[in-house]
Parts: C-alpha cells; structure tokens; sequence
C-alpha cells in the first residue's frame, strides 16, 4: 500500500471498527484524542468514515499486530506493545513512529518568502537556509488555523508541514493568500515521514545513514542524506521532547528505510497513542483539541511563537488581545492520583465552573493523570487547586504550566 491509496470497503470499515472498539473496552489507559476517534465521532479527525487512506507502512504495521484504528482519515497505527511500554521506551532508548499521513506543501518563488511573512506568525525574513521554524497560519480574526513547521530549503523554496486533518483547509487558505507568481505545490501524497525520538535516536540514524553529519544537526536545523540512492531529507525536530529527527523520503521509499532503521538495537515501532502521551507530557497542543480556529495564540498561551514586528494575517486581532486580555488561557494540570479527566470535563472550584479540559492522559513516567484545559485566567496561576468532573466522577489536581515531565 501507498500514501494515497484508498480503503473504502464497508468490511474493511467494519473490521477496523471492530478492532478498535474491542481494544478499548481491554486497555487500561487509552489518551483521550484516541477515544472520540475511534468511533467515528470527531468531524475533525474523520474525513469520511468510508474513505480512509493507508500510509506506505500500512502493511508493515499490520506485520507487527498493530492496533489500527482510523485518524484525520488514516487507519493509523495506535499501539504495538502497548501505549506505556511505548512511551517508555522513547524516554529509555527510542521510538520509531508513522507519520506519513501529514501534509508536506512546497512554495516557491521570488515572493513565496514574502507571502510566507504575511501567512504565518514566525519571523521569516532572518530564516537561514536549511534551518527551519514553527508558527502559525491564523485566519482575520487570529484564530488558528493550523500549527505547522516551515523549512526554508533555499532563498526561493520553502516546505510547509501541515496537520492532516487541517491539510486540505490550509492548502485552499495559502493558495487563495499568496502571490501570483508564487508556485504552489501539495507533495503529501508522493511524501513519507518518519519520526525516530528518544535518547538513541542520534547514534541510531548515524549508523543507518551512515553520516557523521546528523551528529552535528542542531535543534530545527535540516539537511539531506543519501542514503541506499534515496534522497532523505532529516531535520531535527520531533513532538516529543525528545532527542530525535523527522526523516522526510518518498512515499515508495518508506518501508526500505522503515525496515533498516527498526534492525538497530535500541529502537521500537511507537504508535499515536504513544505519541500522544509524550506530547501532553511536555504540554504541547494537538490541533483540534487545544488549539483551533476558534482560539489564538494569546488564549493559548504560545505567543512566544508570535512574531509582533511584522504584519502577518490575523495580527491586529491577536494584539487587541493581548492587550485587552482573555477570559481564559490554555495551561496544564497534574492530577493527584492515576486518574486523569478526558476531553470535555468541566474545571471547577466549589460551585463555580472554570474552564474546560481539552487533552487528558495517564503520564507513564509521572504515573499521574495528567492535561491540559482552558481556565479563567484569575485562576490559572500555577499550583492553583482544581477539581475535574463530568458530573459524575471528580478528579483532584493542581495546575502546572508545561512540561509537565522535566527530566
């Protein structure tokens, strides 16, 4: 199977279903972005339920008795060994992750650097080549409309990564705001990335690519590596917290490089439930949860990725306010015990309700609960005390602003 390839039988629908409602009612702690997927439940994530793509490793993780369940329209894989293990196993050693079902855009031309100035809220003008940046693509009134990571390749080229659930909203927003000499072009179908994480991940890609040169890569830093006559483009990046790189090649190339890297001692194949886990342990946003068009920078707390000395889209609404202030801000909480809350559980102090949960998990290495949700900001200061209920279960836990893990 390839990036692109459609699955639209209604038993292989049912099949996957199955499979992930099964698993669910088995394990013992499921992040909750997974649990409202899982059902075809979210329109966010679903496309349409009876269109879901397979990414180019779809098969080996079938191989390997993964737990597929379906996400932003991909049967993904969920889990291997288990969400836990997998965890930990990317903060011990290191994690080898699919993340071939996000979107990758080329820009180029004389103006695509300029239009990328008025399109995203990090600063353009001083990007280096070969280094790359995450911002935002906001809409008139700085609402998100995706997080991405933008790559400079050269003065005239840029690369985008988008969300894949978002993928096809962006590409209709830049195309519609950028010039018309600016070349635009959607690769994500003929593109594949993997995303090796953890403490290993230096020493493991040296030695499969065999080149020094990726020892000397520094954070959000890029270059391209020859490898068995494939052109493979690794940055320095990752949604861990994690030492680790995103290795960009062909969607045909995948499995080749997929194959060669898990040969290596060291490293296992990690799901999204996993990925998932880490990411909130550093408290990092997953659109569509924590961040949307409905919420800006400044309600969730990233201005630091806001760039205020130039003029981007959606500028004068984020700075009105900034200046004004919000109701509510994203920040992170810490339960008491190994229970945490899920989407949608309301923040409450007595009688008074504060705010909302947006992400929820168990932290394998904090062995808590553990998230993320908007509060009223007269509340949110940090070790503030909270209680997290669906009207039927309370959870105590105290605010903690990210990371949540510190290692």
């Amino acid at each position: 199977m390839y990036a692109g390839k459609w699955s639209t039988t209604r038993e292989h629908k049912v099949i996957i279903k199955n499979r992930a409602s099964g698993f669910l009612s088995s394990i013992m702690s499921v992040p909750e972005f997974m649990k409202d997927k899982i059902d075809f439940l979210s329109e966010y994530n679903m496309i349409n339920e009876t269109c879901l793509k397979n990414t180019p490793l779809y098969s080996r993780h079938i191989g390997l008795g993964a737990k597929i369940v379906p996400f932003s329209g991909w049967n993904m894989p969920l889990q291997y060994s288990g969400i836990i293990e997998e965890h930990l196993q990317t903060r011990d050693q290191a994690g080898l992750f699919d993340i071939c079902h996000m979107g990758e855009f080329i820009l180029k031309g004389s103006q695509a650097g300029e239009d990328l100035e008025k399109l995203l809220t990090c600063r353009i003008d001083n990007l280096q080549k070969e280094r790359c940046r995450y911002g935002f693509l906001l809409n008139g009134s700085g609402g998100i409309i995706d997080d991405l990571i933008v790559f400079k390749v050269s003065e005239e080229e840029f690369m985008l990564v988008v969300n894949a659930g978002t993928t096809e909203k962006d590409k209709k927003w830049i195309q519609q705001n950028i010039s018309e000499d600016t070349v635009f072009n959607d690769i994500s179908d003929r593109t594949a990335k993997l995303d090796i994480q953890g403490p290993l991940a230096e020493q493991i890609i040296s030695k499969v690519t065999k080149c020094e040169t990726v020892k000397q890569l520094k954070r959000f830093s890029f270059n391209y590596v020859e490898w068995n006559n494939i052109k493979i483009l690794v940055s320095r990046t990752g949604y861990t917290g994690e030492n680790g790189y995103e290795l960009f090649c062909s969607a045909a190339d995948a499995p080749l490089l997929w194959d060669a890297i898990l040969k290596e001692d060291g490293v296992k194949p990690a799901g999204l439930g996993a990925r998932d886990t880490l990411r909130m342990e550093m408290g990092y946003s997953l659109y569509g949860n924590d961040i949307d068009d409905d919420h800006t920078p400044y309600e969730a707390n990233l201005m630091r990725f806001v760039y205020e000395a130039k003029n981007f889209t959606g500028k004068q609404a984020v700075i009105d306010q900034s200046d004004k202030g919000s109701t509510d801000l994203l920040a992170g909480f810490i339960c008491e015990g190994r229970r945490s809350a899920r989407k949608g559980f309301s923040v409450i102090r007595g009688d008074d309700v504060l705010g909302v949960v947006t992400s929820g998990a168990f932290s394998p290495c904090l062995k808590k609960g553990i998230g993320l949700c908007y509060i009223n900001k007269n509340f949110s200061a940090e070790n503030t005390d909270i209680t997290l209920t669906d009207g039927k279960v309370e959870i105590n836990a105290k605010i903690k602003y990210p990371p949540m893990f510190e290692k």
